[in-house]
């Protein structure tokens, strides 16, 4: 190539990447501490930390070891937990009858919570799947063959009024029943809880990546599979115009979030419903995309760390105002 040939460019876009600097200050997303949301899984008793086998770094907490976790995540500068309880199986039965007990594992969580650290966000999950037997997020029908969707949206309604009494601040309905954002807006108003807030899990998928999540409550292990099908309550992967559709039930019934459930396969999903919604949009960076990311950098295939934070900056970039991870912690620590 002749060392005199020049091109004719009026704009070179390399510029703007020439040195760490001015990328830096030409840099479009940023990603903040106060942008994440810690999940955490808690269990009974006074025991060990008990580790969940495919999410590395991951644990299960005792309610005392729960509460440290929550100060130590405060101090880094997180705002927000959300809860998971994983119960023993001999509470367990086809109806999730646990879900009802005042006294439940999940409720004397958040108020150990609240009590050491009233301005922490506590956000609780309201579903049956971590009481149930059968592992499914809802009553089954007499042949055990469907989840029946009215039966159950009164139990979740319960189940709200009961974590709203605890002191949560969100409660979460992540079963994908028709009209419970509705249902539960209305019991929490005519019960003088107007105040507590709906992040519904709007548009979550009947996904694949849910399998070390259900370890970790223990969902898989009470159905004996790691793979439940909810195909007939979550939604088909392959539908966005769905998708779409049931985030705005849950707008127009009340919800104060939409969430998007897995993260990183539905980025599209997050733009267009944060293109088509003023409400703040959540999304969930479940357990098989956190671990799939430390399975193969344990494998030398992977840069941990680039390939973690890369995956962040996407689902922010996308549009979520806000994301459930289980790298918040380490994030947290490094900004």
């Amino acid at each position: 190539m002749s060392e005199n040939f020049k091109l004719d460019l009026a704009r070179r876009p390399r510029r703007l990447r020439q040195k760490a600097s001015i990328r830096s200050l030409v840099q479009e997303t940023w990603l903040r501490k106060e942008d994440l949301i810690a999940p955490l899984f808690v269990v009974d008793g006074t025991g060990e930390k008990e580790p969940v086998e495919s999410m590395p770094g991951v644990c299960r907490l005792n309610i005392q070891d729960l509460v440290e976790e929550c100060s130590a995540l405060w101090d880094l500068g997180i705002l927000a937990v959300a809860l998971f309880p994983s119960i023993d199986a001999s509470l367990k039965n086809d109806f999730g009858d646990e879900a009802d007990n005042p006294d439940t594992l999940l409720l004397r969580a958040v108020k150990a919570i609240k009590a050491a650290l009233p301005e922490l966000i506590v956000i609780t999950d309201v579903a049956l799947d971590p009481y149930t037997s059968h592992g499914h997020d809802g009553v089954l029908n007499d042949s055990r063959d469907c989840v029946l969707n009215d039966e159950t949206v009164e139990r979740l309604c319960r189940m709200a009024l009961l974590q709203a009494e605890a002191g949560v601040d969100i409660v979460a309905p992540s079963d994908m029943m028709d009209g419970r954002v509705g249902a539960i807006r209305a019991a929490l108003d005519s019960s003088g809880y107007e105040n507590i807030s709906i992040m519904a899990y709007a548009a979550k998928f009947a996904s694949a990546y849910y399998g070390p999540f259900r370890e970790a409550v223990g969902s898989a292990q009470a159905a004996g599979a790691k793979q439940l099908d909810k195909k007939t309550y979550q939604l088909n992967p392959a539908n966005r115009r769905e998708a779409l559709a049931d985030a705005f039930l849950d707008e127009e019934e009340g919800a104060d979030f939409l969430m998007v459930k897995p993260a990183g396969p539905y980025l599209d999903i997050i733009r267009e419903l944060r293109e088509d919604t003023v409400l703040p949009v959540a999304a969930y960076q479940v357990s098989g995309e956190f671990s799939q990311i430390h399975a193969a950098s344990q494998k030398g295939w992977l840069d941990y760390e680039k390939c973690r934070d890369e995956s962040l900056v996407a689902i922010k970039r996308s549009g979520a105002d806000l994301i459930l991870t289980y790298f918040a912690k380490e994030i947290a620590a490094s900004l």
